[in-house]
């Protein structure tokens, strides 16, 4: 091994142990008098990252770029970096530089179509794509990627490619679960919605084949957050279909989006000590401490007066998130109960949401959110701003202005105008939101009513009213 390969494993392992004062200055050592970028500069624009010396770690990420040539791989994590400090055409650029390094690796390729993507670039993505399944074949995330850039048509579409790939009698579970998903989402696209269900059950069922879960342990997860933030606790005074609506708020000035981070949940479990299991410890942190740290992670220092969290997920935080935050503005979006398992069990997630791909699991999941969703507007009644989302794609006009004056931010009808939006965009409906606001999602499960009788009728069986 090489003296930098070696101070780099070394730095690593000083980080992992939680030396990070040694680790940097380890990695330091290595870089010193550098004269091409190599893998440390990346390492230590990361750990810079995670110490919360952000200035410094986009200086390394420009000091390593002016370097000659380095391997691919640096290029690679350094461009990572630049997406993690929100320099997303700086990072397009770096994975550029990557695949110019390494054109026949497709992972760079790959990386650079996910960069195209999240800027909106859905034709220059679509190109690169097909470069990189032409240099192999068995990268199977980029057919995904490839058929969610755009809504496919008889004329124009990856149908067959796909289908003979799965019918091969070797095919691996990976290409059944991603090339699943993709053929399942095309044969939507063109209206063959038997065809596409058989696709999604399919890539659903493989999926599920490897997860090690049980849906019981969310239900009394979701049952226990809703045990300890009584009505009590949650009045008392602190001290101190998501995407479309983080499209509109953000194309109003004074408004920014982190994404779907989790740096509400990090600050909260940082802040969860004392005994007792999380959820009591979680429920007794200390509010100002929680506010504080999660204000040093989301950059509240920013010129945007108001910054947008949109993980869907902080849905089982709402009572600490008003605890520590009394001023924060908790925007709520309600779909029909179908349409929202619809959606989520023909998408495949990248982690998380265990739930989606079994259609009873999903069912009971749902109930037990809606219970936690219930027990939410008891203890917190107006602090809850609820938007219907059939209201939003109906009337987004009317319905955006009502939120903008609940949020207090200025309104402009431009909002709506969701394809104009040139901000990044890094969540699954990356392509979908470059197109103008549609309402044709709403009721498409309807076309795969026959095929979801055992979700409607885990829905009914908790109590859940749902159209005939």
């Amino acid at each position: 091994m090489s003296s930098s390969l070696s101070s780099l494993h070394e730095a690593q392992q000083l980080a992992k142990a939680g030396r990070l004062e040694e680790a940097l200055r380890c990695a330091e050592r290595a870089v010193a008098g550098a004269h091409t970028c190599l893998p440390e500069h990346a390492f230590l624009a990361s750990l810079l990252f995670k110490m919360g010396r952000i200035r410094d770690a986009e200086q390394m990420i420009d000091l390593a770029e002016a370097l000659p040539a380095g391997v691919a791989d640096t290029y690679d994590g350094l461009a990572w970096m630049s997406m993690a400090l929100g320099r997303h055409e700086g990072a397009n650029a770096l994975y550029r530089r990557a695949t110019e390094v390494a054109p026949q690796d497709p992972r760079f390729w790959y990386n650079l179509a996910c960069s195209e993507r999240s800027l909106g670039r859905l034709i220059e993505a679509e190109a690169v794509c097909d470069r990189a399944i032409a240099i192999d074949a068995r990268q199977y995330p980029t057919y995904l990627l490839r058929s969610e850039l755009r809504v496919q048509s008889p004329q124009a579409n990856h149908i067959a490619e796909l289908e003979s790939h799965l019918a091969r009698p070797d095919v691996e579970h990976r290409a059944r679960v991603l090339l699943g998903y993709a053929l399942a989402k095309e044969l939507d696209d063109v209206g063959r919605f038997d065809d596409a269900f058989h696709w999604f059950a399919t890539a659903a069922a493989a999926r599920r084949s490897r997860l090690a879960y049980e849906v019981a342990t969310d239900e009394r997860k979701l049952a226990r957050i809703a045990e300890v933030y009584p009505r009590s606790l949650c009045a008392q005074p602190a001290r101190s279909g998501t995407t479309l609506l983080e499209r509109i708020l953000t194309g109003l000035p004074g408004a920014r989006s982190n994404g779907e981070t989790d740096n509400f949940s990090t600050a909260l479990l940082a802040a969860a000590r004392g005994s007792g299991d999380v959820f009591q410890r979680a429920a007794a942190a200390d509010p100002d401490t929680v506010g504080a740290s999660y204000a040093r992670r989301a950059d509240v220092g920013n010129t945007a007066a108001r910054i947008i969290e949109k993980l869907p997920l902080n849905y089982l935080y709402l009572g600490a998130i008003l605890r520590a935050l009394p001023q924060a503005r908790v925007l709520v979006v309600k779909r029909s109960p179908l349409d929202s398992c619809f959606a989520m069990y023909r998408t495949l997630f990248a982690a998380g949401y265990p739930f989606s791909y079994h259609l009873e699991e999903l069912g009971r999941y749902y109930a037990a959110y809606g219970q936690l969703m219930d027990h939410w507007r008891s203890v917190l009644g107006g602090s809850l701003y609820e938007i219907v989302y059939e209201d939003l794609v109906r009337d987004p006009k009317r319905t955006g202005a009502a939120i903008a004056a609940h949020c207090g931010l200025p309104w402009s009808d431009a909002a709506v105008d969701i394809q104009n939006n040139k901000s990044v965009s890094l969540t699954a409906s990356a392509a979908q939101i470059r197109r103008p606001i549609y309402g044709s999602s709403s009721g498409r499960w309807r076309y795969y009513r026959g095929h979801l009788q055992p979700l409607i009728d885990t829905l009914r069986g908790h109590g859940m009213t749902l159209p005939e």
